[in-house]
This record gives structure tokens, sequence and C-alpha cells, in this order.
């Protein structure tokens, strides 16, 4: 009786024009805030990045992360420029999404949640795949890789996110609103057997991404360890490079690199998995539990907040081991000065 009860609510939940009076707006308004504050630094921090880089020799794959990564914050951006004052707005006007708009809000939010959370994990992907191709294979990385490639990759890959997203608009999947009503998403819970494919393909997809992602990111991290065993010798891997101090300047330059890159992919996969786990469970169930289903939208929401703020980090601790070495070395000569 109490399950029955429970099913009604949140089907209900599918058509409700009004937000009740009991929920706050507080969480998803600092969540905007810290995303869009979060993003806009990261972007100037990876200018300064570049225009440092930039001086710098081999600049044609330097450019390359650096478009990667770039792609990838402004895609954090747009996804929270795009999503987050829809949901302001509801709150603002008490009314669910649906109640704005019967069809057209809903599909837009929920396609636009699709959209953003496929394209951060495929650019993640991507720019995991090509530091493993230039590890794996420099001499033909060196000749085929260029920054057209990788424009044409990225593009690619909007593409065919933008394509899988448009499916629920020709009746393969559906978007559904999701309790307190300030969200739409992929229907977990569908009756129609096409739509319950097209929730698995989803969560079979960001899986299958996100595992590529940490096997590119462990073979890149294998191989760099190999060169740092094998630094003063003349390595397959390192036949292009001409001289030791070289080698050494590519694996720090490497590892730079690889570094936050690592620590955005276990961000992804903190904040992926409960939406992907909920997917696959709510395929096998009939009952539906938006609370849980609100927590695991949160938690892929935050990793749009969180990313940027590897790039903060990583900046403010190298400038802080500056203005520690910059102060032990003033501590050091004041006695020579008394």
């Amino acid at each position: 009786m109490a399950s029955a009860m429970s099913e009604n609510k949140y089907t209900i939940c599918h058509s409700e024009d009004d937000i009740k009076h009991n929920e706050s707006p507080k969480i998803s308004a600092i969540m905007f805030g810290l995303g869009v504050f979060g993003n806009v630094a990261a972007l100037v921090i990876l200018e300064i990045h570049r225009r440092r880089d930039s001086r710098a020799n081999d600049r044609r794959h330097r450019g390359l992360f650096h478009i990667f990564i770039n792609f990838l914050v402004f895609t954090d951006l747009a996804g929270t420029c795009l999503t987050s004052p829809v949901v302001q707005i509801a709150y603002a006007w008490n009314k669910t999404l649906v109640g704005m708009a019967p069809i057209s809000v809903c599909k837009y939010f929920g396609s636009s949640m699709t959209f953003f959370s496929l394209a951060t994990i495929s650019l993640l992907f991507i720019t995991a795949l090509d530091k493993c191709f230039a590890i794996g294979h420099p001499y033909l990385y060196n000749r085929v890789v260029t920054k057209k490639w990788a424009y044409i990759t990225i593009s690619v890959m909007f593409l065919v996110c933008f394509l899988f997203c448009l499916l629920p608009f020709v009746e393969f999947g559906t978007y559904v609103q999701y309790c307190p009503g300030t969200w739409c998403f992929i229907d977990m819970n569908p009756c129609d057997i096409k739509h319950r494919v097209y929730a698995n393909l989803y969560a079979t997809i960001m899986l299958v991404l996100v595992l590529s992602t940490v096997a590119c990111n462990g073979f890149v991290g294998y191989q760099l360890f190999r060169m740092y065993r094998r630094r003063n010798r003349q390595g397959s891997l390192m036949k292009s490079m001409r001289s030791s101090s070289e080698r050494k300047v590519f694996v720090a330059h490497e590892v730079e690199h690889l570094i936050p890159l690592v620590f955005m992919t276990i961000i992804f996969i903190i904040c992926t998995l409960p939406m992907v786990i909920r997917m696959f469970y709510n395929s096998i169930r009939t009952e539906e539990n938006h609370e849980n289903d609100l927590l695991a939208l949160r938690f892929l929401s935050i990793n749009s907040i969180i990313d940027p703020w590897v790039f903060i980090l990583e900046f403010s601790l190298r400038f802080l081991c500056v203005f520690i070495l910059l102060l032990i070395i003033t501590v050091s000569l004041l006695p020579k000065f008394k």
C-alpha cells in the first residue's frame, strides 16, 4: 500500500505545475554561483598557462592540450549557464518546468543535461586518448595530429552528442519531470521498451567512456613511469628525442598535463557513477524514488563546479610554493645585511 502511494506521488511529479513551498532554491543558487565563478577563473588561469607555454618550444602539442581543456571548461560553463537559470526562474515563479510550459521547457532542460554530461566525458576521453597516442606512438603522432585534427574531432563529438539528445524528439526515449519539479531528465522508469533501451544506452555510453578514459590515463602513467626509469637509455618510445635533457623536459611536461587530467577523471567518476547506477537500477525496477534520483543529478551537476577548481588549486599551489621559496631566500639573506 505504501509502495503504491509512493509510486503515485512520483507519477504526479511528472505533471505537477506548482513547486511546494517548503522547497528552497539555496542549494541550486550556490551551485550556480560556484559553477560560474570557478569556470571563469579556470579560463583565466588556462590563458595564463597558454601564454607561458607559447614562449617555449613544441607549441603545437601544448596547444592541443590547451584546446581540449579549454573546450572542456567552456562546456562546463555553458552547461551551468544554460540550465541553472531555468531552475532559479522556476523557484522565483513558484512554477515547475512543466508548469512554465507543458513540453518545451522540460525537453530543453532534459536534452541540455544529457548533452552536457555526454560532451564533458567525451572531451575528457578525447584528451586522455590524445595523450595516450602521443606517448604510445610519438613518431606517428608528430606527423599526423594537428590543431585542425583536434577541432574536427571536437566538432564531430559535439554533433554526435547533439544527435543523441534529439532521439527523444523522435519517440526513441523520453524526458520527464522529476520532483520537486525543478529538473527534467531521461525517463529512468519508462514502460515503453524503446524508452527503456534509450535510458540504458545512455548509461552504457557513460560507463564505457569513463572506463576508457581511466584505461588511457593508466596507460599514459605506466609509459611515463617507464620513461622515468629508463631516462638514461635510448628507449623505443623516446627515439625521436635528441638529448637526455629534452627527454627529461618531455616527461616533466607530460606529467604536468597528466596530473590535472587524472584528477578530473576521478572527479567525473565520483560524480557520474551515482547517475549511471540509478539508471541501471531503475531499469530493472518499477518503483520510482525521485529523492535518490535528485541526489544523483546533483552529483552529476557538481562535476562542472569541481572541474575548474583543479586548475585553480594547482595555480594557487604553485603561487604558494613560489611565495614560500622567496620567503625562505629572503629570510636566509637577512643576516648578511645586518
